[in-house]
């Protein structure tokens, strides 16, 4: 009987997120990732991928004179059926997905009004948002030996609007209902 084999590897790449806010039309903002990979091999075309990895999330909007940029960071373990296709000798194709779950070690609210801004913390005690993050990802990439490179697409499932304990999840803002984080990445990797 064949033994799962593991390697080890590091990654970073650029995130392009944004928040799907209930009844706010926003657009997405540019964010890094980086992080340490783990690849179970459990046959030689199908594993999981995993890893421990440091991503931004968030987004922008303006509502005439007020803007609002939420700047959002995350540890996030993805844990992804991994499926690999040889196209030639030292290259394959890797199809990836699976849940992730993710929590908030930092990050705030900025808001401006003409000119005058504030700042308020995301994920603290007082902060707008929970730090708890779940959700779905998929991804594509190829594997050239050592060099890894992919894209994906992760998608919160969660609510992260925090409720303040009254049965209302508003902020105090003034956005109602829900938010969910979903963040397009691209990113290059190296495996031990």
């Amino acid at each position: 009987m064949a033994s799962a084999q593991v390697s080890f590897g590091i990654q970073g790449g650029v995130n392009l997120s944004n928040m799907n806010i209930e009844g706010i039309s926003t657009s997405s903002k540019f964010g890094f990732n980086a992080g340490l990979l783990a690849d179970f091999g459990l046959t030689h075309d199908m594993g999981i991928r995993s890893g421990l990895h440091f991503t931004t999330k968030g987004t922008q909007w303006d509502m005439g004179p007020v803007g609002v940029t939420f700047n959002l960071m995350y540890l996030q373990v993805p844990v992804h059926f991994a499926y690999k296709v040889d196209v030639m000798p030292g290259t394959r194709i890797v199809f990836h997905g699976g849940p992730y779950v993710a929590y908030g070690v930092g990050g705030n609210v900025n808001f401006s009004l003409l000119g005058v801004s504030e700042s308020l913390d995301a994920f603290g005690d007082d902060g707008a948002l929970d730090r708890f993050d779940f959700g779905l990802g998929i991804g594509v990439g190829a594997e050239f030996g050592r060099i890894l490179v992919g894209i994906g697409w992760d998608m919160g499932l969660l609510n992260i609007i925090r409720d303040n304990g009254n049965g209302n999840d508003d902020l105090d803002i003034g956005i109602g209902g829900t938010a969910r984080n979903q963040n397009a990445f691209l990113t290059v990797g190296f495996r031990f």
